[in-house]
């Protein structure tokens, strides 16, 4: 029937009458919305979107899917660098193996020491393995170790209170260089220090190869991170330490050092400068006594890691002294 509002495509007409002006229905259409947002605060905008894919990929990297370096693990990457790791007891997790890589002598003895440590063995392919090792030179082959586990400073103390020593620790100002950390903790190890003590910022730290050159002292010599390393200084001498710091200017010689039984054989504190400027001004005044190493001819001072085992060897040497 023809006017029937039931029909498809039939349009029901109100009976009320539209309202004359505006009045209130229309008054919050009216009404201002405020400023119009950012770009990366609305949601359909590509701005917006570019913002949101930059920390999904940033998480995606924290995570440890992709870099070279991420917040739980590192890479040794390289045939001679894994075998050497695995030779010398660094914490390998896993070694990653490029799909149809070449087998020579030095990866057979990789596969058999992983087998013999309990470390997995994983096969990957060659791209896979570029984007773990962020395109390192890798030779098909590279292994994953876990983060270091610092110690506290004030755990020195109690592992040479448990062993009924005198304290004997070593703390580093600002040593940049990696292999000088390593070579430092082996000689730490070596002649029986208790621990190693390092800022937590603008300094070395345990990374893989620092790890090698220590030719796995770290997992016996127990490294700590301070956050303040004067801080920690006064700590220790609050705990009856003797504070010494390696100086080419110091008042007090080695030889002198180790004549004197009462300092050498007490609670000892070496604090060893960086490579280039050796101690900070403020470390110096903070150390009790600044110790210097004589040397013969023109050289004037001896390299980070070399200064730290002379002086550790000086000490060792006069503690075994009945």
């Amino acid at each position: 029937m023809a006017g029937n509002s039931s029909r498809k495509g039939a349009i029901r007409k109100s009976s009320k009458r539209p309202q004359a002006g505006s009045g209130g229905q229309v008054r919050r259409g009216l009404e201002g919305k405020g400023p119009t947002p950012k770009a990366a605060d609305r949601p359909y905008h590509k701005t917006h979107k570019a913002e949101e894919y930059k920390k999904r990929q940033a998480k995606r990297a924290g995570a440890g899917s992709g870099g070279r370096k991420t917040s739980d693990a590192e890479w040794i990457a390289g045939r001679n660098s894994v075998l050497e790791a695995l030779r010398e007891k660094v914490p390998i997790t896993s070694v990653y193996v490029a799909d149809n890589t070449e087998r020579d002598t030095r990866l057979r003895e990789v596969f058999r020491l992983a087998a013999e440590m309990g470390v997995g063995l994983m096969e990957v392919s060659r791209t896979e393995l570029d984007k773990l090792t962020d395109k390192a030179v890798h030779q098909g082959i590279a292994a994953r170790i876990p983060p270091y586990e610092y110690a506290d400073p004030n755990d020195l103390l109690d592992a040479a209170t448990e062993a009924a020593e005198a304290p004997l620790i070593v703390m580093l100002d600002s040593i940049t260089d990696p292999r000088n950390l390593g070579a430092i903790v082996r000689s730490a190890a070596g002649f029986g220090a208790h621990g190693v003590v390092i800022p937590e910022r603008r300094a070395a730290s345990m990374t893989a190869s620092a790890w090698k050159t220590s030719a796995g002292a770290a997992a016996r010599c127990p490294v700590a991170q301070t956050v303040n390393l004067n801080r920690q200084i006064k700590a220790y001498q609050d705990a009856g330490c003797f504070v010494i710091g390696l100086a080419a200017d110091g008042d007090l010689s080695l030889p002198e050092l180790v004549a004197d039984t009462d300092l050498v054989k007490g609670p000892l504190v070496l604090v060893i400068g960086s490579e280039g400027d050796g101690l900070a001004r403020l470390v110096a005044e903070n150390c009790d006594r600044l110790l210097s190493i004589p040397m013969a001819g023109v050289l004037e001072s001896l390299n980070a890691g070399v200064a730290a085992s002379v002086a550790l060897y000086a000490v060792a040497e006069a503690r075994s002294r009945r």
